[in-house]
């Protein structure tokens, strides 16, 4: 059995870690990059994904010192993302350090580019960053551009095409459940990783020990978890302790370096 992945999800502008509910709505500094990152690289955390928040719509590239910086500091995997449209960028990316790539809106405008990322660099490193939001009318609609971009795709219907074009991992990531520490969308999950044979991360929504518990009992393969850590007394080594004893199967090694 696959071991669940605790992920901590950190997004970046101007170099500083942020915040935000929603993705645009009371957007707080949360840190430096690096020295966080080290933090949790010491607490024995999984992976770590970086997505600079700004780049997309900005159309640019994820800052690529950021990434070399961290990549000394750290010996997790780890996962970066903002503004990738190219497979010059992806090698760029991956030769600062990063060993994943996680692409949305080049693969909203062009799924054939995961596609091609993937038979370049293998499927493993990429990884297709799903946004979406929930209508009035109960469906769901994927968002790009950073949220910016309302499309008319279904997000359950683009994850298996994704996976159909080669990506190595879905990231699911629910707009309105972003920040706001109310659970994840497990319905959606379920459904997903039913049908899914690639590994699913739930992104948006933890508060408690209980909703990380909830979706990766839902199927996900792993979670991220970002304003639980920072705004509440819940450490990695918190999360795994109790989904260790909550039975689900998590690594027990307590540091990267140990």
């Amino acid at each position: 059995m696959l071991k669940k992945r605790i992920i901590p999800k950190f997004l970046v502008r101007g170099g500083r870690l942020v915040k935000a509910r929603r993705f645009f709505d009371d957007v707080r500094e949360a840190g430096n990059p690096v020295s966080t990152a080290k933090v949790y690289d010491s607490y024995g955390v999984d992976e770590m994904i970086f997505v600079d928040v700004d780049a997309t719509p900005e159309n640019r590239l994820i800052d690529g010192s950021i990434i070399e910086r961290v990549s000394e500091e750290v010996f997790m995997p780890f996962t970066v993302g903002g503004g990738i449209s190219d497979l010059k960028q992806i090698e760029n990316l991956l030769a600062c350090g990063a060993d994943k790539v996680s692409i949305n809106s080049a693969a909203v405008a062009d799924p054939e580019f995961v596609t091609q990322a993937a038979s370049r660099f293998g499927d493993q490193c990429i990884v297709v960053s799903i946004d979406y939001r929930e209508m009035e009318d109960g469906t769901r609609r994927v968002a790009s551009r950073c949220g910016n971009n309302l499309t008319n795709i279904d997000p359950d219907e683009f994850a298996l095409r994704m996976q159909d074009a080669h990506a190595g991992e879905i990231l699911l990531t629910s707009i309105d459940r972003d920040g706001m520490m109310s659970g994840y969308d497990v319905d959606l999950v379920a459904q997903l990783a039913d049908r899914l044979d690639i590994p699913l991360i739930a992104s948006s929504g933890a508060g408690s020990l209980k909703h990380v518990h909830d979706v990766l009992d839902a199927g996900a393969s792993a979670v991220t978890i970002s304003s639980m850590f920072i705004f509440s007394d819940h450490s990695p080594i918190k999360v795994r302790t109790y989904l260790a004893s909550n039975g689900v199967h998590v690594r027990s090694q307590l540091g990267s370096r140990s």
